[in-house]
């Protein structure tokens, strides 16, 4: 039997790192699928919800970009679509007319409400059920 060298073990918890990342992600994708949101669309309802927590209250798209694992455009197009579904509303920043801002309507706060304990009982189902621990 070959004994597994610093570099096999650490590849083998990487390897592990993504797995459980990858059940969890689609575990997540599935159970609010119904509800018209996948895992990316819950992690900015859920910033917002908890970073912006009064009902219209803005949050700058720059910091929600430093949280989520999307690129720019593809946040984008998802704040697009969020908006689209009248989930979120967008302006423009008045002091920088770079800056964009985006804050959750109630429906969307109703959406993230109803969808968190789904959310949450996925993370559960993933990330306790035989997941290596790190």
């Amino acid at each position: 039997m070959a004994v597994k060298t610093a570099g096999a073990r650490l590849e083998e918890r990487w390897r592990d790192i993504l797995s459980v990342h990858a059940r969890t992600l689609c575990e997540i994708d599935r159970v609010l699928h119904p509800y018209g949101l996948g895992a990316s669309d819950f992690e900015v309802l859920d910033i917002l919800a908890t970073e912006a927590p009064a009902l219209g209250e803005l949050y700058r798209v720059h910091n929600i970009a430093g949280r989520v694992h999307l690129s720019q455009s593809a946040l984008s197009r998802l704040l697009g679509r969020l908006e689209k579904e009248g989930l979120l509303v967008r302006s423009v920043c008045e002091e920088d007319r770079r800056g964009v801002w985006v804050a959750l309507t109630e429906k969307g706060r109703a959406l993230y409400t109803q969808v968190l304990p789904l959310q949450r009982e996925a993370l559960a189902r993933t990330l306790n059920a035989g997941a290596p621990q790190f």
